[in-house]
């Protein structure tokens, strides 16, 4: 993101404030996800929100059921892609 740019936005009545197309697109924030809001002194950061392990695991499982693909699918295709990656790293198969 260009930090010489300067982005503005108005906070709605219910408190609700739209981040500009131009940081969203920028940086990791997507409509839905949850972030982490965090006040520092008279300024406010807004971060993705970080998972925690039982978070990421259901979240994984909501995206495995949303594709249609299987706990194994998805082992078969990490070991294809790293046997890719040893490949490209080391010249040859593992």
């Amino acid at each position: 993101m260009d930090k010489r740019n300067s982005y503005s936005s108005e906070i709605k009545d219910r408190g609700q404030l739209t981040i500009p197309k131009g940081v969203r697109e920028a940086g990791p924030l997507s409509p839905g996800q949850e972030v982490t809001i965090i006040p520092i002194g008279d300024s406010v950061l807004v971060a993705p929100r970080r998972l925690g392990a039982d978070e990421a695991r259901l979240e994984l499982r909501r995206i495995l059921a949303a594709s249609g693909m299987s706990l194994d699918d998805l082992a078969a295709g990490l070991d294809e892609a790293r046997g890719d990656v040893y490949g490209e790293t080391y010249g040859r198969k593992p």
